[in-house]
């Protein structure tokens, strides 16, 4: 078996630069035009950003989404990141918990005592959770207290891994029998390769309630692979490392379908947040711009992001008449081209 530690050793150095990122693709939030009020009838302080993620309250429509665990950085990063959650009142997600379960390593996946009022995201790939048994995945839930366990799909990424996973079948089957087992919600995230609305319909009807997005656009974790395992994956990762629907059209397909929807893949300001809900979002996460802000700065600096990235929603929802997250997912917005093209179906683009 491939050394998970080092593997999630190599994504960390990778995503704490800018080498990562999708080259011709973004996550279409520029094609999201928010119309402005000019007399909005609102005091900005007063505003109310409140929202909920996983059933659990927060004071933003904001996850520190997940990106690492399993390492000695990654008890740092992720305790001092959740102390930011907790701080703030918004949700924190681990990275991969397939350390924890595989090889027993808690590094990074033990934070409740510092972030005891915000809903903690559990995260562990489809691949996992199918071949773990049901006592696995109970044992893992409470040894982390997560609120939710978000099981993450990554075809793509996998594919071009040196050693990874190439057999997807019993998925759907998974998801299932963890919204049987689990009494906490069953998030499907994508990572980096967004969601369309075919596989959310799916998702909903074998009783999935929670979605994130995880589009194109943000972190392309096809090029961290295609990185990492250089010459081994490198003409089939260089062809793949744009594939994927941006975050913004995802967000988009996922209208209609019953499902909370958690936009993640390339958000970069309280303002594409605020797209984001407008889109019909319930929140939005951010990975990798927390981990370079710790990278800068520690604690400190990823703090001072978070109040920025509040602050920055506050005021879209200002210049919008929003007094709230209700109205805001009602806000009037106009699409461009590129992303009207995705429309609520399977084409476009």
């Amino acid at each position: 078996m491939p050394d998970i530690r080092s593997r999630k050793a190599a994504h960390l150095d990778l995503c704490a630069t800018d080498q990562v990122g999708f080259r011709t693709k973004t996550p279409l939030f520029e094609q999201v035009q928010l119309i402005h009020d000019a007399l909005p009838e609102l005091d900005l302080p007063a505003i109310d950003t409140r929202s909920v993620v996983c059933d659990r309250p927060v004071a933003a429509p904001l996850i520190i989404a997940g990106m690492t665990g399993g390492l000695d950085r990654a008890e740092a990063i992720n305790r001092d990141l959740a102390r930011v959650a907790q701080q703030l009142g918004l949700g924190f997600g681990f990275g991969s918990m397939r350390p924890l379960l595989e090889q027993g390593v808690q590094l990074g996946y033990r934070v409740r005592d510092i972030a005891p009022d915000v809903p903690l995201l559990g995260n562990l790939g489809v691949v996992q959770a199918r071949d773990a048994s049901d006592q696995q995945i109970v044992d893992l839930i409470g040894l982390t207290e997560v609120d939710a366990l978000a099981v993450h799909l990554n075809p793509a990424q996998e594919v071009v891994q040196a050693g990874g996973d190439t057999d997807f079948r019993g998925g759907l089957d998974t998801y299932q029998r963890l919204v049987q087992l689990l009494d906490i919600p069953v998030l499907a995230k994508e990572t980096g390769c967004g969601l369309s609305r075919s596989v959310a319909e799916r998702l909903a009807a074998v009783g999935v309630r929670w979605v994130d997005t995880g589009g194109a656009g943000g972190t392309s974790w096809v090029g961290v692979e295609t990185l990492r395992a250089r010459a081994a994956t490198q003409r089939l990762g260089e062809l793949y490392w744009d594939w994927g629907i941006p975050t913004a059209a995802s967000v988009l397909q996922l209208s209609g379908t019953g499902l909370r929807v958690i936009a993640t893949g390339g958000v970069s300001s309280g303002l594409d947040i605020a797209k984001a809900v407008a889109l019909g979002a319930d929140a939005a996460g951010m990975a990798r711009p927390f981990l370079q802000a710790w990278n800068h700065g520690g604690f400190d600096a990823a703090l001072a992001l978070g109040e920025e990235l509040v602050n920055e929603l506050r005021v879209a929802m200002l210049l919008t008449g929003s007094a709230d997250v209700a109205a805001l997912k009602r806000a009037p917005r106009r699409l461009g081209p590129q992303l009207q093209g995705w429309g609520t179906g399977e084409g476009g683009g």
